[in-house]
């Protein structure tokens, strides 16, 4: 958390206010679960609590971890990016007073932890991981691995209302930029997260990185701000593109967005569904109603639903077994 709030126990972050219970997998990192992570920079106990905080809470199976201490975002990880096999995401902001961030995840039936982060340099956060880009199983439990969890969210937001999730573009093509480090395209989400407190500055994190795409598919990606304010990200003959939301709603499925027209976009099932509900309601909807909308287009590989409120903090996880778990982000 920004040091601009007095501190508190990373613990108490998030409280945990409801729940109800329930291809080929993903690359493995060499090294026993003993094997010492590469992004951790806690002491010994604070990386004990964290591993000691680690809980299974639902059968999808989805595990809940607390990070206490410090971590490098910016180390080497082998993990690789996730499969074009979906994913659905949109931002509706037709009500000022409670924009909204909705996402599918769309991939294999791997295990997903839920992470809170409060690095001492960064913004405290919730994001979703899926720990088979880590090489745990689906007993994590010891698994010192987890330590590295921090390094790979697929989406989330912090506590500054700012949220981020990815989906596959078959299309997208990144070229280097001379100066600017390069980091992994699952990775950056990590960076915007601790870094970004608004969509303005999310895309110039982006902006200020090359990604690499190796070892996955390409990505585009989709923000959301507390202040209603959306943008996708994407990367067309190899250079950054961003597109601003407009109307009040911005969605993303697996289709280019960047300069496309809106009849075309519309031609892909999924955003041409999203698309359509959102423009009926004037963007305006609460979680239970975006939960309905990521319902209407799920897919049989479809792993979570998660809404984050960008303003309220409220995030509320149904998992592909139909268990739900509601978490409270304090959002400021």
């Amino acid at each position: 958390m920004r040091r601009t709030l007095p501190a508190v126990a990373t613990a108490l972050l998030l409280a945990l206010t409801s729940c109800a219970t329930s291809g080929p997998a993903g690359p493995s990192r060499v090294g026993s679960p003993a094997a010492a992570p590469a992004a951790s920079r806690q002491d010994a106990a604070q990386a004990e609590q964290t591993m000691a905080s680690l809980r299974r809470v639902d059968d999808l199976p989805l595990y809940e971890m607390t990070y206490v201490g410090a971590y490098d975002p910016t180390v080497g990880t082998d993990a690789a990016p996730p499969s074009p096999f979906g994913c659905s995401l949109f931002v509706a902001a037709g009500d000022p007073a409670r924009p909204l961030f909705a996402r599918n995840f769309d991939w294999d039936a791997n295990p997903a932890l839920v992470l809170r982060t409060d690095p001492p340099d960064g913004y405290a956060a919730v994001s979703l991981v899926d720990i088979s880009y880590l090489g745990v199983g689906a007993d994590p439990a010891g698994d010192r691995r987890l330590l590295d969890a921090p390094l790979l969210p697929f989406d989330g937001m912090n506590e500054r209302g700012l949220a981020v999730g990815l989906a596959a573009d078959d299309a997208a093509t990144a070229r280097p930029v001379a100066g600017r480090p390069t980091v992994g395209s699952v990775r950056i989400l990590r960076l915007v997260l601790d870094r970004a407190a608004t969509v303005d500055e999310a895309v110039a994190v982006f902006t200020r990185h090359n990604l690499d795409f190796d070892g996955g598919p390409p990505l585009h990606y989709l923000l959301g701000d507390a202040s209603g304010a959306s943008a996708v990200v994407e990367f067309v003959d190899g250079e950054m593109r961003v597109e601003r939301g407009t109307g009040g709603w911005q969605a993303l499925t697996n289709v280019p967005v960047a300069g496309v027209p809106e009849q075309r976009r519309r031609e892909d099932r999924r955003y041409g569904q999203i698309a359509a509900v959102l423009t009926d309601a004037g963007a305006v909807v609460d979680a239970d109603a975006a939960h309905r909308i990521l319902a209407a287009v799920r897919q049989g590989h479809t792993r979570w639903s998660v809404t984050y409120g960008l303003r309220s903090g409220e995030v509320r996880l149904i998992t592909a077994g139909g268990g739900e778990r509601r978490y409270q982000l304090a959002v400021r």
